[in-house]
């Protein structure tokens, strides 16, 4: 995430990612205020063994773009909703990169940092039974946790 203050928003995507026992670190990454740690995280990603990148960031959100720029892994990009503009800024510096520099963009907030964490697990079970097991059990709990009725009467 680019700022410490993006954690409450990224701590979803964590929390999805545990749940499916799913491998992953949560690092402070600025475009803005760390570059020299952005250039070094996302050159070393690949031969560290990342399949994708989860990016979040908010207000002019430069991280998710950057770290495309900088690796081949993919990147996911979660707009963290910021004070002025509701997110909606974050939101469309990411979504917004020139051809050649893709970022998977998801919704503003919470939902966009938990979809963002079952995108990479779909991403990671293409080629692997077990995760594809867990990420069809979350699926399936969370089908059977629709009620068929607004109300317990």
């Amino acid at each position: 995430m680019g700022s410490r203050s993006d954690w409450p928003t990224m701590e979803h995507a964590a929390a999805t990612l545990d749940r499916l026992h799913l491998a992953y670190e949560a690092r402070v990454v600025s475009a803005h205020r760390t570059p020299d740690r952005l250039y070094d995280y996302a050159k070393t990603a690949r031969a560290r063994g990342f399949k994708a990148i989860i990016a979040g960031a908010g207000g002019a959100a430069h991280l998710p773009g950057m770290v495309a720029a900088l690796t081949p892994v993919p990147v996911l990009g979660v707009p963290v909703e910021s004070r002025a503009l509701k997110g909606e800024d974050s939101l469309l510096s990411i979504v917004q990169m020139p051809g050649g520099v893709p970022v998977a963009t998801f919704a503003i907030g919470k939902a966009g940092a938990i979809n963002a964490a079952l995108f990479a697990a779909a991403m990671l079970a293409t080629d692997d039974a077990e995760m594809a097991s867990r990420l069809d059990a979350y699926r399936d709990a969370q089908t059977a946790g629709v009620p068929e009725t607004p109300s317990d009467d």
